[in-house]
């Protein structure tokens, strides 16, 4: 814990919250993962993957910034929709900064337009300097770029406009110098070695998610939702052991992630057990069950349980 609010240097040490809200698939849970150099938030070409708000901690010289990877912001229809877009609106209030996040290769300014009133109204709710990140910029040319630049510009006095590439790392440097900048003085509310407030059963949890969303199709992926059962850690060399289960709202569903002769079930046990093996860095025995439970998109308490 910092002891005071000066730096090593003699600056004066930073912290505070910094919201990454916007549409979705525009690449917050990317940027995320980037600035943290690790796996925290997963990731899939499909909107609507990030349910959660996710805590990752970026830690600097003179600063430490809580950085806050929200669902994104779409016009939700059923409850658990209505419950992603609560929590990335939610997250408006905390932040010291607002990133707004969106993707610079999605549209040109005349679809854009379709967009306006609806960005203006979440744009409207921010109370904090708000810096915009104009993202997949390495899709695109310069002469393609300046007028995506120009409508936002016109949309919401930003206090910068940074182009950048999460995944490639474009502009993720300048990015962040912008951000840092922008932080009020404060202390070290995390240890250096802390880069989420993450379980590692709610991770291991979204990993698996994950691999859904990757391998299965249609609205499958939107109809799961993964509980951890068990977690037991394993002793003299043997495996972690995890017990979880893979919720679908009807029978068909579980047809599909089951697979034929189980065939989709183990690959996503495969696939999913390296990515939990390398988050703990250790062997792990993942078994999985899949249990049909119609409705529970729209059952509160369940949702409470998932964390939303």
């Amino acid at each position: 814990m910092q002891s005071d609010h000066s730096s090593t240097s003699g600056t004066p040490y930073k912290s505070g919250v910094v919201a990454i809200i916007g549409p979705p698939n525009a690449g917050k849970s990317t940027l995320l993962n980037r600035l943290l150099g690790q796996k925290i938030a997963i990731v899939t070409p499909r909107p609507q993957t990030t349910r959660n708000r996710i805590l990752g901690i970026v830690n600097g010289p003179d600063y430490q910034m809580i950085m806050l990877d929200t669902p994104g912001l779409h016009k939700p229809r059923e409850m658990m929709n209505r419950e992603m877009v609560r929590i990335a609106l939610e997250s408006l209030s905390e932040a010291d900064v607002v990133l707004f996040l969106a993707d610079a290769a999605l549209m040109e300014p005349k679809q854009l337009e379709k967009r306006r009133e609806e960005y203006s109204d979440y744009l409207s709710r921010i109370r904090s300097p708000a810096l915009l990140a104009l993202n997949k910029v390495d899709l695109l040319q310069n002469d393609q770029l300046l007028p995506v630049i120009g409508w936002y510009a016109d949309l919401h006095p930003f206090a910068e406009i940074v182009p950048i590439s999460a995944l490639e790392g474009e502009g993720v440097d300048v990015l962040l110098q912008q951000l840092a900048d922008r932080l009020p003085e404060g202390p070290q509310y995390y240890p250096d070695d802390i880069p989420t407030d993450a379980s590692e059963r709610f991770i291991v949890a979204e990993l698996i998610r994950e691999k859904i969303f990757l391998l299965t199709r249609d609205e499958v992926p939107y109809s799961t939702a993964v509980l951890i059962d068990s977690f037991k850690e394993g002793q003299a060399g043997k495996p972690v052991v995890i017990h979880a289960t893979i919720l679908v709202e009807r029978g068909s569903q579980k047809g599909i992630v089951i697979g034929h002769q189980g065939k989709m079930l183990g690959r996503i046990r495969q696939e999913a057990g390296k990515d939990v093996e390398h988050l703990l860095g250790c062997r792990v025995s993942l078994k999985l069950w899949v249990k049909v439970k119609k409705k529970w998109t729209t059952n509160e308490q369940l949702l409470r349980e998932l964390g939303m």
